[in-house]
């Protein structure tokens, strides 16, 4: 397996501290702790380069899990020429070649047709269908947590990378977001770096057609966003359709994976609105949450105010410069809300 560095020196390369030298030969002679000790500070931005590779976290889950149970087997054969976290993204991304050939991509209701032009009362999933999930993310400084915090784990930006050849997807992520060259994502890939430019070219391309996920505008700062994300929560648990109105863009949409439909406009998304969630749906509590480094809402639905609220939705909003909403996206289903470290059923406080 070839060993490639997007940084030369480090605490996980070459000249790195003499503690992570040590462990490195432990690890080579069987040490499992010293091999933990190695792989633990890069385990969350391996984990969110699965997240991209698969869009699901789940399926990032497993591919870490696998990812690090063949760095361990493989250990002994690492020979330090390049950084430690070098070799593991490169076992983490064919792990993921290899998940995404057999589990096929993911995508969101608007990758598979037109916004619906009326309400659809009692839409059945689409079970068929692979759908990306929500990803956690925090507002923490660490340095640890750059990779997820950014563009890099947008739906807009995920849900595009689904409709790419694996090949491709992994040479567009190692280039553009983790700054591996060319010729070292040549030697990862088993190609050629003209092969890998091509592939990039053709990445790019694709990807400024896609038509997935939100508008690239920046948002609001964060005080907006978080009045905002407050005036949500408030319309949707009281049911105030008219507070509702207002916060969205005349271009608003919304869709709800695993449902294939999905709304467009603000009269339409407004009529699903009135429809379902504000009078269908008896009693919403709310929490705020971020998810894909936007702001979002996790939902829990009651069958009255007083009984008990269960998981519903993570609601992932986009949010134009004014602070208005521009797009939601409702992850329905209980199986989103751990990741989040939420609770399947709602606790006050």
């Amino acid at each position: 397996m070839s060993e490639v560095s997007p940084e030369p020196d480090g605490p996980d390369g070459p000249g790195g501290t003499d503690g992570a030298a040590a462990d490195l030969v432990l690890a080579r002679a069987g040490d499992d702790a010293a091999f933990t000790r190695l792989v633990a500070p890069l385990r969350r931005e391996l984990h969110a380069h699965c997240y991209r590779m698969l869009g699901s976290v789940h399926d990032a889950d497993d591919a870490l899990q696998e990812a690090l149970l063949r760095a361990w087997r493989g250990i002994g054969r690492f020979e330090g020429r390049g950084s430690l976290r070098g070799w593991l993204y490169t076992v983490a991304t064919r792990t993921c070649l290899d998940a995404a050939e057999r589990r096929g991509r993911r995508a969101l209701p608007v990758d598979l047709g037109p916004a619906c032009e009326r309400v659809v009362l009692d839409s059945a999933p689409a079970t068929e269908v692979a759908w990306l999930g929500p990803y956690p993310t925090g507002a923490g400084g660490d340095p640890a947590e750059r990779y997820e915090r950014y563009e890099a784990v947008e739906l807009a930006f995920v849900a595009a990378l689904q409709q790419l050849p694996g090949n491709q997807r992994a040479a567009l992520l190692l280039f553009d977001v983790l700054g591996f060259s060319a010729a070292e994502i040549a030697g990862l890939l088993d190609t050629t770096p003209g092969s890998v430019n091509s592939a990039l070219a053709r990445a790019r391309r694709r990807l400024a057609a896609a038509p997935s996920g939100f508008p690239s505008a920046p948002g609001p700062g964060e005080a907006r966003a978080r009045a905002t994300v407050a005036a949500y929560r408030g319309a949707l648990e009281r049911g105030d359709a008219d507070a509702l109105v207002a916060l969205l863009t005349e271009d608003v949409t919304w869709s709800m994976p695993p449902l294939p439909h999905w709304y467009r406009g603000r009269d339409a998304v407004m009529a699903f609105a009135r429809a379902v969630p504000l009078t269908r749906c008896p009693s919403w509590r709310t929490v705020p949450v971020e998810a894909n480094s936007r702001p979002a809402v996790a939902c829990y639905l009651g069958s009255s105010a007083d009984a008990v609220h269960t998981a519903w939705s993570i609601t992932v909003l986009d949010l134009a410069a004014d602070g208005r909403i521009a797009g939601l996206v409702s992850f329905l289903g209980a199986e989103h809300f751990a990741p989040f470290g939420l609770p399947v059923n709602y606790l006050e406080n």
